[in-house]
């Protein structure tokens, strides 16, 4: 993002990242710790903004930074440092969410051990991103997402009055047997045959991302997670006794242990 970090101030905002997407939908301590972490980061960027305008505006910008930091809005100004700052932060977070999809992957490697070398072959073009897909689609990053009903509407024989709280059950759809066959087995090969379409997965919300309520990083996301997952199988990693089973009840969720692993 062309953010100029230390290796000890780069630790700190990859942790208070943790922090934010450990602590969304979530009541209590993770979401204070949350609501400290975004506070913390954003006064933290702004002050980078700040520093960026110090300097003369270049004519091309290189990065994320410079084009938030120079970006002007219709009244011709730039943004206030702390927009600009939300902004840049949103881009920066989501980065960070992939490592949760990140120890899926392993967690997927680990159980189903032929899938590291079909990650390792070559033989199946496509492959990581078929296997990017199907660990989205089979792991539960999050059990659903929620939103209020902006007007009085009218779904598939049901009122919905607006205001009305309304659930997407994203593991619901991507388990659901009239779209998926055979939902619980983890079979990436599902997506390399094109008979699956991607609007059945909802892993990171559905619609249009122009329009609907989908994750716009998506296709990063795909594209990030099919290389670590290829970069993962290519490792000779050992995984000691741990708790690996996967919570259903907490948002978002990951195994008990985490992940540990042990290179050799």
């Amino acid at each position: 993002m062309g953010v100029p970090l230390t290796g000890p101030a780069a630790a700190e905002l990859a942790h208070d990242c943790t922090a934010m997407v450990d602590g969304f939908a979530t009541p209590g301590p993770r979401h204070l710790r949350a609501r400290r972490a975004r506070a913390r980061q954003e006064e933290a960027l702004a002050r980078t903004v700040l520093g960026v305008r110090e300097r003369p505006e270049p004519e091309l910008k290189s990065s994320a930074l410079e084009t938030l930091a120079w970006h002007r809005g219709q009244d011709g100004n730039p943004l206030d440092p702390r927009t600009a700052a939300v902004e840049l932060l949103n881009i920066i977070r989501p980065t960070v969410a992939i490592a949760w999809f990140a120890t899926f992957a392993a967690h997927a490697m680990h159980r189903w051990p032929h899938q590291r070398d079909l990650l390792r072959s070559e033989s199946e073009k496509g492959y990581a991103e078929a296997f990017a897909h199907e660990v989205r689609r089979f792991y539960p990053f999050a059990p659903f997402v929620g939103g209020l009903a902006a007007r009085d509407l009218n779904w598939r024989g049901e009122d919905i009055t607006q205001g009305t709280l309304v659930l997407l059950d994203l593991y619901g759809q991507n388990h659901d047997p009239a779209l998926w066959d055979h939902p619980y087995r983890f079979d990436p090969h599902r997506f390399t045959t094109g008979a699956e379409t991607l609007d059945h997965l909802i892993a990171q919300g559905g619609g249009d991302p122009a329009g609907g309520h989908r994750c716009p990083g998506e296709d990063i996301t795909v594209t990030a997670l099919a290389v670590l997952a290829t970069e993962l199988a290519g490792l000779d990693f050992a995984v000691p006794d741990q708790d690996l089973t996967i919570p259903l009840s907490r948002m978002p969720t990951l195994p008990r242990s985490g992940f540990e692993m042990s290179l050799s």
